[in-house]
């Protein structure tokens, strides 16, 4: 017996049907991604399963003692003195309030702060431990990671990966999902089809799957045509028969009519400006400090025409003070900052604090005035510029409050993308869109002839579309990587190898009374030189074990114990293998120097 069942689930939103026939099975510990285009009815879905919504037509089970927590994707914390109140809210009777407490300190609060006062990203940790903390049968999770820095959503992969509840996820983040999924939902034009494959297999499934429905309507359209042709100039038969084809070519028609076509794909292009120079931006020694804290520090640069810069780090790290360094929009406290001639900026700000949830979409996109958008040096009639966006002129007029969250996203782009540019600054581009859209804007990105400048936690996005990284590694220092997120990954890790705080005894020389005597290796030395390498393959397999166990979803619901011996021997091989490299390094570099002056 499932422990939550959806079943015909039928909706309809002003004479438009969302849901036609939708069905969702969860049972014990599913791992399920829910996936589909903006719009598609994912998140009324989930409100569905969540109990928080009534339907047209359908059934909704719930196993009786099955408890369900949902996460929506614009939590509301109005109400309530402090985020530990609003945490504690949550609880039934019985449950563990010290859980609670315990989950606010794990996503970086203190229970004491204000709602009112709260970021995007700090109302949805408290709106995350609120959920967790009961620990329920079925956790029901709308865009998760949205707003979430890169701590916080790897804290986050590690608690759902050790949760025993079911899971049902909704996320823009490929890497999230690759990492949890095991089954994946895809809601596409009312209805749902399910892979029993995590999201990695997802979208090579989805494209087979719409070839083979091309294929079909192509052979309908055929079939239509040849019965067209008989009707018309076809050698008459009984007129029994001629009925009977008649009527199956009536009802060919009205499959014809009745398919719902899948939805176009998003044509998004810029407005660009005359290029300018080669050298963008030079930045030399900045600095900006709030309240004396420095912010950023000596930050030197160079950015060049068609550099893609991705920025990273945790929240409040000062990576949008960095933007606006860069950009000239913000004062230097110290260094000088150089723009190459005729560099104009257009600017996405997912904050969506510029966005009147009373405007219209037509009104957004044309600042008010008229029917048509600006681009560039040209005009475009709003209505046709909308469905470059997958907006149907039927929603010209629609408030944007009555939008999903996905949609607004794509209003955001659309109007920033209509400014003409050669320095696109994108501050969290990829909350809320879907990921076909997604895959547009890589394209954009990547056909964009100016500068990017992109501020993103999204750890798929950036590999697929920076080409270096400025890692924000604490007291207002930034440093550049090459390469995307994966690959400054890798970097960093080499870098802390080299310089692991471990440090071995100090070598001693023995000197002759009358001269020094040359220095040479210890027995001690040469030993541990030739036995190191084998410690250290010894320490990478015992690694490679250990991740290898804990990739197990499973296994801390199973064995909570196991798991916790499990980690703490990582911490351990993983501390041991860093001192035996740095020990074997240090003795290389030793025993290189005695060789050269013997030489």
């Amino acid at each position: 017996m499932p422990l939550l069942l959806l079943q015909d689930i039928a909706l309809t939103f002003s004479g438009t049907p969302l849901l036609e026939g939708a069905a969702l099975t969860v049972n014990e510990r599913d791992r399920l991604c829910l996936v589909g285009r903006n719009g598609s009815g994912k998140s009324t879905l989930l409100k569905i399963a969540a109990g928080l919504m009534e339907t047209d037509g359908g059934t909704r089970f719930i196993e009786p003692r099955a408890t369900v927590r949902y996460l929506p994707q614009e939590p509301d914390l109005t109400g309530y003195a402090s985020t530990r109140a609003f945490v504690e809210s949550g609880l039934a009777p019985g449950d563990d309030p010290n859980r609670a407490y315990a989950l606010l300190g794990g996503l970086g609060l203190t229970g004491e702060e204000d709602p009112a006062t709260l970021s995007g990203g700090q109302a949805r940790r408290a709106a995350l431990a609120r959920t967790l903390a009961p620990q329920p049968d079925i956790l029901l999770l709308d865009e998760p990671t949205n707003h979430l820095d890169l701590p916080a959503i790897q804290w986050l992969e590690k608690e759902l990966a050790g949760s025993r509840a079911a899971l049902v996820l909704i996320s823009h983040d490929r890497r999230f999902l690759q990492t949890l999924s095991r089954a994946t939902i895809w809601l596409d034009r009312g209805q749902t089809r399910r892979l029993e494959r995590g999201f990695g297999e997802f979208e090579a499934w989805r494209d087979t799957q719409l070839e083979e429905e091309a294929r079909t309507q192509h052979k309908l359209d055929r079939k239509i045509v040849r019965e067209e042709d008989w009707v018309r100039y076809g050698v008459s038969g009984r007129r029994k028969r001629n009925q009977r084809r008649l009527a199956e070519l009536g009802v060919l028609r009205q499959q014809r009519r009745s398919h719902r076509a899948a939805a176009g794909t998003v044509k998004m292009t810029v407005s660009e400006t005359e290029n300018g120079a080669s050298l963008v931006i030079k930045a030399q020694e900045l600095s900006k400090s709030y309240a004396a804290a420095p912010v950023v520090q000596d930050f030197s640069i160079r950015i060049y025409r068609g550099d893609r810069i991705g920025i990273v780090g945790p929240n409040g790290a000062g990576k949008t003070t960095l933007v606006n360094l860069l950009t000239g929009q913000l004062a230097l406290d110290a260094g000088t900052l150089t723009l190459g001639p005729n560099i104009t900026v257009a600017t996405l700000d997912q904050s969506r604090a510029s966005l009147d949830p009373d405007a219209s979409v037509a009104a957004t996109l044309t600042g008010g005035h008229g029917d048509t958008v600006k681009i560039g040096t040209g005009t475009r009639h709003v209505v046709s510029y909308m469905k470059d966006f997958l907006f149907a002129p039927e929603q010209a007029n629609t408030p944007l409050r009555l939008l999903s969250g996905g949609e607004r996203a794509r209003v955001l782009l659309a109007r920033a993308l209509a400014t003409p540019s050669n320095l696109l600054v994108l501050d969290e581009p990829t909350n809320d869109l879907d990921l076909e859209t997604l895959d547009v804007l890589e394209e954009m990105i990547d056909d964009y002839p100016g500068t990017v400048l992109l501020v993103s936690h999204d750890r798929d996005f950036l590999d697929r579309v920076v080409t270096s990284v400025l890692m924000a590694e604490g007291d207002g220092r930034f440093v550049e990587y090459a390469g995307g997120y994966s690959d400054m990954l890798a970097q960093r890790v080499e870098e802390m190898r080299a310089k692991s705080p471990v440090k071995p005894a100090p070598l001693k020389v023995e000197r002759a009374a009358a001269a020094p005597a040359k220095r040479k290796l210890s027995f001690k030395d040469k030993h541990a030189l030739d036995t190191l390498p084998a410690q250290i393959a010894a320490q990478e397999a015992e690694i490679a074990k250990l991740h290898a166990l804990l990739a197990d979803g499973g296994l801390y619901a199973r064995d909570p114990k196991r798991f916790a011996e499990a980690t703490a021997k990582l911490d351990t091989a993983q501390a041991a293998l860093s001192a035996a490299e740095a020990r074997w390094l240090e003795l290389e570099m030793l025993r290189e120097e005695i060789e050269s002056e013997d030489r």
